[in-house]
């Protein structure tokens, strides 16, 4: 797994040069958005230790499986007291629901969609903010799409 820190509060995790996660500090220790492929667990928190601090909370921009592949892994690891979060939305893909709404692009889904035994914790709408991150709306890659803007630094995590 590469290990890129952009500043002193983001890090990219990087795996086969094209699957990302990263690691937001914060005052508590870090906000893992993106949890990458099945097999990155062991990774992510070899990088959080490396960078000196614990995965706090698990943020998922959206719920293809490059994104929330290794959230069950995760989630076993660190406990029930990591906060999950995610969209309304997409957390419907997370428990196995691929039905679209009315007002949708009414086409096939495209991308994988893993079922997930985690539940998330958090349901992010519009303007909400997790650590020092806020939910900026990006529907398209899927329904529920989320970027995270860091004002801090002014970067965007598009996912």
């Amino acid at each position: 797994m590469n290990f890129t820190a952009h500043d002193t509060n983001l890090i990219q995790l990087s795996r086969f040069g094209f699957v990302n996660s990263y690691l937001v500090r914060e005052d508590d220790g870090f906000t893992l958005v993106d949890t990458m492929t099945p097999g990155s667990a062991k990774g992510v928190l070899n990088a959080a230790l490396r960078a000196g601090a614990p995965v706090r909370r698990i943020l998922l921009t959206h719920a293809h499986g490059d994104h929330v592949g290794s959230l069950d892994a995760l989630h076993e690891r660190l406990g029930p007291e990591v906060e999950i979060a995610i969209t309304e939305r997409d957390a419907r893909f997370l428990a196995g629901d691929k039905s679209l709404d009315p007002g949708e692009p009414q086409s096939k889904l495209r991308g994988s969609y893993p079922k997930c035994s985690t539940r998330p914790a958090r349901r992010l709408g519009l303007e909400d903010r997790i650590g020092s991150l806020e939910v900026v709306a990006s529907p398209g890659h899927t329904p529920g799409h989320i970027s995270l803007w860091d004002p801090r630094a002014g970067t965007l995590i598009a996912g």
